[in-house]
């Protein structure tokens, strides 16, 4: 079954992000997930909580409306390929974690390829497999059935808390006003983060 997002859609979510590519289909079949899990929420009503900063959170961005300065694209450095959606009214959400036989098997092949074309060692023949294999999983991620391309976790709780205005401090050591749950306590001192990491010997 194919992606049942429209090819313009497609189209102009390749455009804002710059490229088609592997990573990037990620993206579009999460968001295809999200609005088929919640019913199509508006971008008003749906927080993405993504796990990952690879290409594919720039077509949640565009095909979701979740955004860093909405306060409704959280990013959790955890490396994985993952992404959690929720309705805030409800708090109803999924956790989508792309499957392992999602790649079909190209992995290894690839990040051989991969290794050679980013220091410069690969022959002509192997970019041009290099350029097949990308294709080849693009296609694949665009059509696999949405079940077989992620694991899916249904989620009762655990939604973000809608984001606050909270009061700004001035940190005593560069002068720049700080988001207060973003200062920390040294020696006596309200400090900003890069101010504190400056005078912490453990950090």
């Amino acid at each position: 079954m194919s992606c049942l997002i429209s090819p313009e859609q497609i189209n102009a979510t390749i455009a804002f992000h710059g490229h088609s590519c592997p990573g990037l289909a990620i993206g579009i079949r999460a968001a295809e997930l999200a609005l088929r899990e919640l019913d199509n929420p508006k971008d008003t009503e749906i927080v993405a909580v993504v796990e990952t900063d690879m290409c594919g959170v720039d077509a949640l961005q565009f095909l979701l409306g979740t955004t860093m300065g909405k306060g409704n694209l959280i990013h959790r450095d955890h490396g994985k390929m993952a992404f959690s959606f929720f309705r805030r009214e409800t708090g109803r959400g999924v956790r989508a974690m792309l499957s392992p036989d999602a790649r079909g098997g190209m992995d290894d092949e690839m990040a051989e390829l991969m290794k050679k074309t980013g220091c410069g060692k690969a022959t002509e023949a192997e970019k041009l497999r290099m350029g097949e294999l990308r294709a080849s999983l693009q296609d694949r991620f665009m059509t696999l059935p949405l079940d077989e391309m992620f694991q899916v976790t249904k989620m009762d709780h655990g939604a973000p808390r809608p984001p606050k205005i909270l009061q700004s401090l001035t940190c005593e050591h560069c002068g720049e006003k700080t988001m207060e749950s973003r200062t920390r306590r040294f020696a006596g001192a309200t400090l900003c983060i890069p101010c504190f990491q400056m005078v912490e010997q453990k950090i």
